[in-house]
């Protein structure tokens, strides 16, 4: 029979949390650069649907992965890591940007798209936005290696 640890089921909670969260954000960058010169007419609904994502996939699992990360740093004393204290701050600053940043700006983004999607202003707010997931998908990238590498060790 197998046999499991609740430590190594919250461990995979954690790992599942994160692929779920931010997983779908590395394909922005393709999807947004083919309908911009193809479909230019979706962008709009795309970006709403970033929206949509960020509230009922990215905040929701990216907070499942710090409170596992929190268990999991906690039951193995933990915390004093550099490979726990980086990507859990990193984590704490994506799910802020999340709310105060790709929010507002993916509805703005939006609203700038069904009015002019060629226009200067929506332009400069896709660009923001291509540019701060360009920094995150980098701060991702970051944080697992952290996690995988542990600097540091044990």
């Amino acid at each position: 029979m197998l046999a499991v640890r609740f430590y190594d089921a919250i461990l995979s909670l954690h790992v599942i949390a994160i692929v779920l969260a931010f997983g779908v954000t590395f394909s922005y960058p393709i999807l947004f650069s083919f309908l911009g010169r193809n479909h230019p007419q979706s962008l709009a609904p795309i970006h709403e649907a970033q929206d949509r994502i960020g509230k009922f996939l990215i905040t929701p699992f990216a907070t499942v992965a710090l409170l596992t990360g929190v268990y999991l740093a906690a039951d193995r004393d933990y915390f004093d890591k550099i490979w726990v204290q980086v990507p859990m701050a990193i984590l704490i600053i994506l799910l802020g940007l999340g709310g105060a940043f790709f929010s507002p700006k993916e509805r703005r983004a939006a609203e700038l798209a069904r009015q002019d999607p060629g226009g200067a202003e929506y332009r400069t707010v896709s660009g923001q936005i291509a540019k701060m997931g360009a920094l995150t998908s980098v701060l991702i990238l970051v944080a697992i290696f952290f996690m995988v590498a542990k600097p540091g060790g044990y």
